[in-house]
């Protein structure tokens, strides 16, 4: 396939969803490209091709994302050099230029910040505040369960459920929320062993601060990096009960299952391969 006439793939949000989106279309070797906002919240972090927005290039398991500036140059440049492109344009002023065959709105906000069916020949949706065949053509499954992953062709998402997945058993407690807005500051670092009741950093409003604690005991996945602006109720930080420190480094397998769907649903598109015959 001639890198030039491969597919564009335009990918909204680059935190640790729709770097597993983005992974495995870049790995079947697609021309994707993703947008995020100026300062984005990514727990896990080290997962995310996101946080090539302040570190100028990140690597995730093999996959580069850099950011770029200049988007005609930069983007080809970036696809010719097999790494993903990453663009701080929220609100997509960029669509024009780019033309992507396939929109992937992969934000995770639990609803629909704006994107419409009419901004590429094919539009796809993850999870709850989509419809599919309303505001995008197809919606992917990401509540965790039997259900993860599957291709809705037709009607909306399971609703937000405002619960986490479990995992070894374990919901609500292994993920760590703020209790009010300020500056958070780390005091643990990811990949470090926790046990429950131990502080992993402290948020200051200027007159208090407040620490932020596990409640379980298991490895530190994700923790939003020093400095970081927040408000309250937000996530902060996410303990995995199963212990294994090599979860931390590498996609999830709810990133990994939503990856594989959307590839999927790619490739079984009549739009899609009739591109890839031409090219």
């Amino acid at each position: 396939m001639d890198s030039g006439n491969r597919p564009v793939v335009l990918i909204r949000g680059a935190g640790e969803q729709a770097s597993g989106v983005g992974w495995a279309l870049a790995k079947a070797g697609f021309r994707v490209v993703m947008t995020e906002v100026a300062k984005p919240l990514m727990v896990r972090w080290p997962v995310c091709f996101g946080t090539a927005v302040e570190e100028g290039r990140w690597e995730v398991e093999g996959i580069t994302a850099c950011r770029i500036d200049s988007l005609a140059s930069d983007c080809e440049a970036a696809w010719e050099a097999g790494e993903i492109p990453i663009l701080v344009d929220p609100d997509l002023k960029t669509l024009p230029m780019l033309k992507p065959l396939i929109l992937v709105d992969a934000i995770m906000a639990k609803k629909n910040l704006g994107t419409k069916r009419r901004m590429a020949p094919m539009t796809i949706g993850l999870g709850p505040g989509f419809t599919a065949g309303e505001d995008v053509d197809i919606v992917i499954e990401t509540n965790r369960g039997h259900n993860l992953g599957r291709i809705i062709y037709s009607g909306p998402a399971q609703p937000n459920t405002g619960i986490p997945g479990e995992i070894k058993g374990i919901s609500r407690d292994r993920v760590v929320y703020s209790a009010q807005a300020g500056v958070f500051i780390a005091k643990r670092a990811i990949g470090e062993q926790v046990l429950a009741g131990e502080c992993l950093g402290e948020i200051s409003d200027g007159t208090q601060t407040e620490k932020v604690s596990t409640l379980i005991d298991g490895v530190l996945r994700g923790l939003l990096r020093t400095n970081t602006q927040i408000t309250a109720n937000v996530k902060v930080g996410d303990v995995d009960p199963r212990g294994q420190e090599e979860y931390c480094w590498t996609i999830s397998e709810k990133a990994r299952t939503i990856g594989a769907a959307v590839l999927l649903s790619i490739m079984e598109s009549s739009l899609v391969k009739l591109q890839l015959i031409e090219s």
